[in-house]
């Protein structure tokens, strides 16, 4: 077990996952023996990490120090908040995981598929607080691209840690305002450390607000005459709402494609988000009879995901739906980092097939970001007026970038500080010190295989792709001591045989030179010695005529 990180009457602040990523948020407060978590996300892989599901934290701290975890607190229903909850249970026992709202509803539809871990599950409010022996933890709401986003507000015998979860300032939202005052209220009471999201750092001004996406949502649908295929993110449930009502003010009926889209949906409408007449939504997919006009195919894949419902729709490969002359397809989002190549395919697919594509520009305001530009950052920072600064949620440049920002609005420079996961930060009253790391990790899920695929795995796989594998079957009889026949050459992705006779025939003698070395004397074959001196006599020939460095498996059969 790890011993404790600093001295006893200092809270200490460390993220699991979140600093230098977007994504995989989680953030934790301690204070002698009680450990607060934040958020408990995942983060979606890039294309580098072949055959990779999910990336999670290292969760070593809290398994070492399980006995101080009092709560999970949940700001807000986004997959890169909540997405890790089913592995983080299946590592450490959380006593209460509290959230609020659309995200209440969505972590127990969520852990419906994992009915087999034990989940004590609390709805908080923006009113409530909850008491530990030493902590306290309340809440402020705050405008996200989720409804039921909160900032959370963690108070210490040090004093108080405000955490912003993700926010924007949207002074003319489509359902509930920021809690201007509470955050000036706890501004006024005195701020310890701020951590705030970085996310939109380096945008300038203010991010759009959702009630513009909704006029010229209204505007597009009333004068596009086909077909319309939107796609947005799934979670964001106001900008899911505008759409139906542009589509019932245009008499149009919506299909929903998409497993996260759909559950989403029934989630949303359960709980009162989504509002719609009855029959506007086909969830059997039944677009027979209906003309062109009155279709609104409402789908996954804003960001360019292989098997998401857009994608397959733009490649053709939608088992339901084919693209067809007169439609018109609306992008209503914007890249996640590392997405932008994926979602220009798509784009330059649907294209291809005929659609007219829409995406954000300055002609139409289709999406607005959930995170909160540079004034925006700087407004939270003059509410709350903290004596230290973290910046979260974000990748180098922007924690960086809100660090500046920070110190534009008066925090002073030797009290911020710009942190990697596992990096602890120990806070006083009056005092913040960088005191040592825990243990951080990316861990990758791989199907049911937690932890199993490590960077070597991913290594192998990306050499696969680059420079494909090539195996020699040999059989050998031991007691004549000799090859029984040619060694077989197989090759996956390296060289096509039928036009590389030449090297085969090359690769067959030296596999045999190789081999007869350890055919002489009589001894024990060692298979072992001779697979290693195979893979490097090839390799080194392999390497001399082609450039390439093809994975080298030899099989030996021995008689």
């Amino acid at each position: 077990m790890q011993e404790p990180i600093a001295k006893t009457h200092e809270v200490r602040l460390f993220a699991l996952g979140g600093l230098g990523e977007v994504g995989k948020n989680m953030y934790c407060v301690e204070y002698r023996d009680e450990l607060i978590i934040i958020d408990s996300g995942l983060l979606f892989p890039d294309e580098h990490l072949m055959g990779i599901d999910y990336v999670i934290p290292d969760y070593t701290y809290l398994v070492e120090n399980q006995s101080k975890i009092r709560a999970l607190v949940i700001s807000h229903g986004h997959e890169d908040h909540i997405g890790g909850i089913p592995f983080l249970l299946r590592s450490v026992r959380v006593p209460t995981v509290y959230a609020s709202g659309l995200s209440y509803g969505l972590i127990k539809v969520k852990m419906e598929e994992h009915a087999n871990l034990s989940l004590n599950l609390q709805e908080y409010h923006e009113s409530d607080i909850i008491r530990f022996k030493h902590i306290s933890i309340g809440f402020f709401r705050t405008n996200h691209s989720i409804p039921d986003s909160f900032g959370v507000k963690i108070s210490t015998p040090e004093g108080v840690v405000v955490h912003t979860g993700d926010f924007k300032f949207d002074f003319s939202p489509v359902a509930n305002d920021s809690n201007y005052h509470k955050m000036a209220r706890i501004g006024e009471d005195g701020v310890l450390c701020l951590m705030s999201d970085s996310t939109n750092a380096e945008l300038e001004d203010f991010t759009t607000s959702e009630k513009v996406v909704g006029e010229t949502i209204r505007d597009l649908f009333a004068t596009i005459d086909g077909r319309i295929i939107i796609s947005t993110f799934a979670s964001n449930v106001h900008r899911i709402q505008q759409i139906v009502e542009a589509s019932v003010a245009t008499n149009r009926k919506i299909a929903v494609f998409g497993r996260s889209m759909e559950k989403n949906i029934d989630v949303g409408m359960k709980l009162g988000y989504i509002k719609a007449p009855y029959g506007t939504f086909l969830y059997s997919r039944n677009l027979t009879g209906l003309k062109a006009k009155n279709v609104t195919i409402l789908c996954t894949g804003s960001q360019g995901e292989p098997l998401a419902a857009l994608t397959r729709i733009a490649s053709g490969s939608h088992k339901q739906i084919s693209l067809i002359p007169g439609d018109s397809v609306i992008l209503s989002s914007s890249p996640i980092p590392g997405n932008q190549e994926s979602i220009n395919k798509t784009i330059n697919l649907l294209y291809k097939s005929g659609a007219k594509v829409i995406t954000q520009s300055p002609f139409a305001d289709v999406h607005a970001s959930g995170h909160g530009g540079q004034n925006e950052l700087k407004l939270m920072l003059k509410l709350m007026r903290p004596k230290f600064f973290v910046p979260i949620h974000g990748e180098y440049r922007m924690l960086k970038m809100h660090a500046k920002l920070a110190q534009d609005t008066g925090v002073k420079p030797e009290n911020t500080f710009i942190l990697d996961n596992g990096d602890v930060l120990a806070l006083t009253k009056t005092t913040a010190r960088r005191d040592g790391k825990v243990q951080t990790a990316d861990i990758y899920v791989d199907g049911s295989a937690i932890g199993e695929v490590g960077t070597q795995v991913i290594k192998d796989r990306r050499e696969l792709s680059e420079d494909g594998i090539l195996s020699v079957v040999l059989t050998i009889n031991q007691e004549r001591q000799e090859v029984i026949c040619v060694p077989s050459i197989v090759s996956r992705g390296f060289i096509f045989m039928k036009d590389n006779n030449i090297m085969i025939k090359d690769l067959q003698e030296l596999a045999l030179d190789v081999t007869d070395k350890y055919l002489i004397g009589g001894k024990k074959l060692n298979i072992s010695g001779l697979k290693n001196d195979l893979q490097k006599a090839l390799s080194r020939y392999i390497l001399q005529k082609s450039t390439r460095k093809p994975m080298i498996m030899p099989v030996i059969m021995v008689l």
